[in-house]
């Protein structure tokens, strides 16, 4: 079996039901399923809109995510009491702008260095690990590990974008970004675009990745092959 887990971001299960309002699909009833299926984890990334997870669906998936619960987002107030009040197993930290679309850059960890050092200790305070959404460059991740985390996250849609035109160049910045996280000492995820035609190849490739956070792809992939069946491919994409 891989030592990479598979952690489900369910938002777009959350777009959709507030597209039409009410409670369809159930966002907590979907991530009950998708641990059946075999989903190694559950992510969910809040925003100040709430225009997917909302702060209650977080209280109401807490006591039903019994593998791993990770929390992204941008380390503000009140995303920052969500998190200590909830205390998942992992909170990832993003730099997202209140009106971001997605996630669409990772942080500057040499110029916040001081203000993620804060944030970082103040979730390990509490029990969680720490991850930092970078890019995949050396020098971030290695302010990164100055700044007190436990892992980084990588912003991989720039592999996914070069991957069709070549896959060798496109995963290079990321092989060297993930020697340093592991000269670090630092534990290593990844997320952003990652589906079933390149994954493969950027787990083979990086042989430390403990964990891909996917949403948006495994969603659309489940409109045709059904939720259950969906997950059990990305699996074994990583097997």
């Amino acid at each position: 079996m891989s030592n990479t887990r598979l952690s489900v971001n369910i938002n777009k299960i959350a777009t959709l039901r507030n597209a039409r309002g009410g409670n369809m699909p159930d966002v907590v009833q979907s991530a009950i399923d998708c641990q059946r299926f075999g989903a190694q984890g559950i992510t969910v990334h809040p925003r100040p809109d709430e225009r997917h997870i909302r702060k209650q669906d977080v209280y109401d998936l807490k006591p039903v995510v019994h593998t791993e619960f990770n929390i992204e987002g941008n380390p503000q107030e009140p995303f920052n009491q969500l998190v200590l009040e909830i205390k998942p197993a992992q909170v990832t930290l993003v730099p997202d702008a209140v009106n971001a679309i997605t996630s669409s850059a990772g942080w500057n960890t040499k110029e916040n260095k001081l203000f993620l050092q804060r944030v970082c200790k103040m979730f390990k305070e509490a029990g969680i690990r720490v991850s930092i959404f970078v890019d995949p460059v050396a020098e971030m991740v290695t302010h990164a590990a100055e700044c007190g985390c436990d892992r980084i996250e990588l912003y991989t849609e720039g592999y996914a974008r070069g991957y069709k035109n070549n896959r060798d160049e496109a995963i290079e910045p990321y092989f060297k970004a993930a020697q340093e996280a592991q000269r670090c000492g630092l534990g290593l995820n990844a997320g952003h675009d990652l589906n079933l035609e390149n994954l493969k190849f950027f787990a083979k490739t990086i042989d430390n990745l403990l964990e891909v956070s996917i949403g948006h792809a495994l969603i659309c992939d489940a409109l045709y092959l059904g939720l259950e069946n969906t997950i059990g491919a990305y699996l074994r994409e990583l097997a």
